[in-house]
């Protein structure tokens, strides 16, 4: 059986891999320390990056952190372990959220992986205008089986629905500008370039829709005007929708597990994303964005399909910043905010 060696390149490699992936405002909140003695990577939260505002029960802190797991199992199997993941190892812990462990060579390569891990570097949010092309029914059909593989539900609803789902969106996004808490807390994560490691540089905001028929964020709250930019989206946008069947913490990180999946196969099609939370940050349009005749089950994200130009990405904390022995305290972010 070939020896793997889980030395300072290869923890680099996953830890560069996980910290490439998605998350609210960017704020990366995860945090990563190697057991040695177990050969178990934790993936922890970082608490000092939450948003109180915005996220005040961390669901989608846990989605961020899903996200960044799912990257380091790809890139784990890249490096050909075959990780066992567990969520939410230790009740006792409640900020260790993930345990990967990384003892076992794997036997074979699983098909497609490779591709899969290639997209994590071209993954990125989209908040431009779509081509307004249509994505494929194959491409999507494979997307529903990647959000299946982590026990999530992908849905993708009819125009009447998707109507209905970005009217909720809409609304929702106008209480995120107008409420001052949330308005404050999304401006403080837009900084002017690239010397944050983390947040939102304002060359990555995006236009506002002119035609106002597709509600995309405008992080700095100064709609109607949009940040002096706006353009014309697609007129029928692909809306796709993540459910989960329970809405617990383990519910939560699988639904990053599944969104990560969903987007780097995506990304290997040539499909871009962008993510539609508004939504999901008021409990009451969260709920309501369910569609009811196909039974019980609760939204985690809406997805915005289509094609586009892969953009560029975003600051992210360095390996350094992240990454833990069990002996050291958590590393202070230079530059960071609370």
């Amino acid at each position: 059986m070939t020896t793997l060696a889980l030395d300072a390149a290869a923890l680099e490699s996953l830890v560069a891999a996980a910290v490439a992936a998605p998350s609210i405002h960017n704020s990366q909140p995860w945090r990563f320390r190697l057991r040695p003695e177990s050969s178990v990577l934790e993936v922890r939260a970082a608490r000092e990056r939450a948003l109180p505002e915005t996220d005040p029960a961390g669901r989608a802190l846990h989605i961020s952190v899903g996200a960044a797991v799912l990257n380091l199992r790809v890139a784990a199997r890249h490096l050909g372990w075959a990780p066992e993941v567990r969520l939410l190892p230790d009740p006792s812990d409640p900020d260790l959220l993930a345990g990967v462990r990384l003892d076992t060579p794997a036997a074979v390569r699983l098909p497609g992986g490779e591709a899969l891990y290639e997209a994590i570097w071209h993954r990125h949010s989209i908040r431009t205008p779509f081509t307004g092309e249509p994505v494929p029914p194959a491409v999507l059909d494979e997307l529903v089986v990647a959000a299946r593989a982590e026990d999530a539900l992908l849905e993708l609803p009819g125009r009447e629905e998707t109507n209905r789902i970005l009217q909720l969106t809409s609304e929702a996004e106008r209480r995120n500008t107008t409420e001052r808490g949330q308005r404050a807390e999304s401006r403080n994560w837009v900084h002017g370039g690239d010397l944050l490691p983390y947040g939102i540089p304002t060359r990555a905001l995006g236009p506002q829709d002119r035609d106002a028929r597709l509600p995309m964020r405008d992080f700095t709250a100064l709609r109607p005007v949009g940040h002096g930019v706006s353009a014309t989206f697609e007129a029928e946008p692909r809306i796709a929708v993540l459910v989960t069947g329970r809405d617990e913490r383990a519910d939560w990180l699988r639904a990053g597990l599944a969104l990560e999946h969903v987007l780097l196969a995506a990304t290997v099609h040539g499909v871009r994303a962008s993510l539609l939370h508004q939504a999901m940050e008021w409990p009451y349009l969260r709920w309501a964005t369910r569609e009811p005749h196909h039974g019980p089950g609760h939204v985690q994200m809406l997805i915005r399909l289509g094609y586009g130009p892969e953009g560029a990405p975003v600051p992210r904390l360095a390996v350094r910043d992240v990454l833990e022995t069990a002996a050291e305290e958590p590393p202070p972010i230079r530059g960071g905010r609370s």
